[in-house]
């Protein structure tokens, strides 16, 4: 042989422990663990993976003891006889901290089967991961099935702490984080309300924050943008808000149902770095069970407003214009009146009712501003009278402006409204251009002689003709809003109600 080929041949060096072969390097690189087993079941070689699963030296021991696997797992070994008789099988051993998939293969030397390969896979993490999953959705489902009859006896307030309780839990048992945050986002003002703190310092849950992408930490940042928010290290994070003492990470997910979002799902912790991606999976999958919750809980909330919307709207149909009769006869009477202690009584039945109308009110903006409607601050702050001698129109304006947040009164006479204009202050009046009782000129020039500064009236118009010329006297005296056509329509209304002062025109005749 060539010298030159003879030095590039390797000697041949025998395999031992303390020098594999090759393939036994390549084997112990597998994430698997690798042994073979003899026709006495014993464990006669194995790689470096298998070996660390087992407590003691493996070889020359039965594969299940060499394992370490409980006893009920055993009558398995009856698929060891059935592999040595040319049988491939696989199976699963799932123990509470161990899961393995195991797969016997038959190995074949002249046609004989002297040993069997067992190839097992560690699927603990995969197992406990699907576990886990499995943990969440019926989380997810008893936080969105809350009992019908259970709910019947409760108010909002008590679901809400039912939901409340039923998070805590969930979110020990399954996400085991203690220092929890969940704030609920409002549409309108884009405020982030408190709903669930756990671990949190006073300050921080008093903390008013907003769905903005600066100035309101993380939280706010996270429902500004929709996107989870890993913090491994709070101290270098610019965006990092204190939430608990001590906090040195964070994960922060949103709340979305149909990828809108409706809030905010906080947790921290004292250790650097203790969130991982994992966590955040898990914890944005929670996150969807629980803004399922959150929007039955809402549904339900809002089918309670609804049903109060439509009582007060009842009470207000069938009684607002008996109310308002009422509040009108005593104004009258107080016009009339010259006696001192009957006008002292009269003046604390005006005041009385003007009393009982305000709490009405609150109670309609409370229930409205609860179902997430948004309201405007300028129609909130009117008072308004409405004169016309049609209940239907009186009606319907008291529907409308009601639900607008609006201080309603009504007079079916233009005496009644004025005796109403002079003992109360109005905002706006609207006044029809006819009356039953006077002129509809005489009636505009007596209520806007009541109004104070800033006040406004404005005419309204039916179908009627407007005999007495009242758009014309009026409009010689400087009257500048258009006339409003009735039946009202409450977008027009509400243009009207809300819009400036028009330049007062010069008066060309006297009204």
């Amino acid at each position: 042989m060539d010298q030159s080929v003879q030095e590039t041949v390797a000697p041949f060096v025998p395999t031992t422990e303390a020098n594999p072969s090759r393939y036994e390097q390549i084997v112990n690189q597998l994430s698997k663990g690798l042994a073979t087993v003899n026709p006495e079941g014993k464990v006669i070689w194995a790689n470096q993976i298998f070996r660390s699963w087992c407590p003691t030296d493996p070889i020359d021991k039965p594969f299940f003891h060499a394992l370490n696997i409980s006893e009920e797992y055993h009558p398995q070994t009856d698929k060891f006889k059935t592999a040595f008789e040319g049988t491939t099988h696989s199976f699963l051993i799932s123990e509470p901290r161990r899961h393995l998939s195991i797969t016997l293969t038959p190995i074949r030397s002249n046609n004989t089967i002297g040993e069997v390969a067992a190839i097992c896979d560690d699927i603990s993490e995969d197992v406990i991961r699907q576990q886990k999953l499995d943990a969440l959705h019926r989380a997810g489902s008893e936080l969105e099935a809350m009992e019908p009859e259970l709910l019947v006896d409760l108010n909002i307030e008590s679901r809400v702490d039912l939901l409340k309780n039923n998070l805590r839990q969930h979110i020990h048992n399954l996400l085991h984080y203690d220092v929890i945050e969940i704030r609920l986002l409002d549409p309108t003002t884009k405020k982030l309300i408190p709903l669930l703190q756990e671990g949190m310092t006073e300050e921080a849950a008093k903390r008013e924050l907003y769905a903005e992408e600066t100035g309101n930490g993380v939280t706010g940042y996270v429902a500004a943008t929709g996107q989870s928010y890993l913090c491994p290290d709070a101290s270098k994070d610019p965006r990092f808000l204190v939430g608990s003492l001590g906090a040195r990470s964070s994960l922060t997910v949103p709340l979305k149902f149909h990828d809108e979002v409706i809030g905010t799902f906080n947790v921290e912790s004292p250790m650097l770095n203790a969130f991982g991606v994992e966590d955040l999976q898990f914890t944005e999958l929670f996150s969807r069970e629980v803004a399922r919750a959150l929007h039955t809980l809402k549904l339900l909330t809002a089918q309670e407003t609804c049903a109060a919307t439509t009582a007060i709207e009842t009470v207000n149909k069938e009684t607002a214009l008996i109310v308002d009769r009422l509040a009108a006869n005593l104004a009258t009477l107080k016009e009339l009146s010259h006696n001192e202690p009957t006008l002292g009584q009269l003046n604390s039945a005006v005041e009385s009712f003007r009393e009982f109308k305000q709490k009405l009110r609150e109670i309609t903006i409370n229930i409205i501003q609860a179902s997430g409607r948004p309201l405007d601050r300028k129609l909130l702050s009117l008072c308004i009278l409405v004169v016309d001698p049609d209940e239907r129109v009186l009606r319907s304006a008291h529907t409308i402006l009601a639900r607008l947040g609006c201080l309603v009164d009504s007079a079916i006479t233009a005496q009644e409204g004025i005796a109403l204009a002079k003992a109360m202050k109005y905002d706006v009046i609207l006044s029809s251009v006819k009356h039953r009782d006077m002129g509809g000129t005489a009636a505009y020039r007596a209520l806007k002689d009541t109004l104070t500064s800033g006040g406004r009236i404005l005419l309204t118009q039916g179908f009627e003709y407007d005999s007495g010329h009242t758009i014309v006297n009026a409009r010689h005296a400087g009257y500048g809003f258009p006339v409003l056509f009735k039946p009202f329509q409450e977008k027009l209304l509400i243009q009207w109600l809300t819009a400036p002062e028009p330049p007062q025109r010069a008066p060309t005749t006297k009204v």
